[in-house]
This record gives C-alpha cells, sequence and structure tokens, in this order.
C-alpha cells in the first residue's frame, strides 16, 4: 500500500501528504533544489570535459606523452561515465519527489533519516537496509 496521498488535484510538493510520519514540504523543496543544482553542475562539467577533450587532439610525437595523454583520457571518459549514472540518479530522485516516496526506503518501506538524505540524496534505502545488503555482500565476496 502506497503512504502517500495527494490531496489536490497538482503533483506540487505542496500536494504531497504522508498517512504515517511526514517529511515536510519545506525539506522536500530544499533536497529537489539540492538535486537540481547538483544535476547542473554535472551537465556542465561534461559539457566542459568534451570541449577540453576535442581541443587536445594534437599530435604528440613523444610516445610516453601520448601515452600519458591517453591515461588521462581515459580517467576522464571513467569519471563522466559515473557521472552520468548519478545523474539518471538525481532525476529518479527528482522523480521520486514528485511521486510522493522520496525519502521511504525501497526494502522496508520505513523513513530514510533526513542525515542520510542529505549526505546521499539520491539513495533508496535506510541505513539499516543499506548495512545490511553490504554485509550480505562481503559476506559472498562481492
Amino acid at each position: 500500500m502506497n503512504r502517500w496521498d495527494r490531496r489536490r488535484q497538482g503533483a506540487g510538493i505542496d500536494a504531497i501528504v504522508r498517512k504515517r510520519g511526514s517529511m515536510k514540504p519545506i525539506d522536500l523543496e530544499f533536497f529537489s533544489e539540492l538535486l537540481i543544482q547538483q544535476r547542473k553542475r554535472l551537465i556542465q562539467q561534461a559539457g566542459e570535459t568534451m570541449i577540453g577533450l576535442t581541443e587536445a587532439v594534437e599530435s604528440l610525437a613523444d610516445p610516453a606523452d601520448r601515452a600519458s595523454f591517453e591515461t588521462d583520457r581515459s580517467f576522464l571518459f571513467r569519471i563522466r561515465d559515473r557521472e552520468s549514472k548519478l545523474i539518471k540518479k538525481i532525476d529518479a530522485a527528482l522523480q521520486r519527489i514528485e511521486d510522493g516516496t522520496f525519502g521511504i526506503c525501497e526494502i522496508c518501506e520505513e523513513e530514510i533519516g533526513i542525515g542520510r538524505l542529505k549526505a546521499r540524496p539520491v539513495t533508496t534505502r535506510c541505513i539499516a537496509c543499506k548495512s545490511r545488503e553490504e554485509a550480505m555482500e562481503r559476506a559472498i565476496g562481492q
């Protein structure tokens, strides 16, 4: 059963009300703004990286310089790949704010603490469920 009700026709943050426990609309607004700013910053950095990579296509005669350049480029691509995945998680978190499920653990359906959300606003699990998951991963060697 979904523990969120939409009292009004609009899907705005003020229209979302929990039946038991409650994240204040001001908290939802805070997290929404935080996520939007983080997303903008990541997209801007990705654009700057791509510009830098296209400008850096110069012929390097020394094999050591070429190897260093390729290593740096590979490293930047890995970082951008991770950031791309983070952007998808940010989009999902923003959607959860709109759906009224932000701050609810997807495993136990209990509230995720504000402190945990401030540290990692894209999280979908409370600290107890995440700790159990990590303990199981360590136990099976992942």
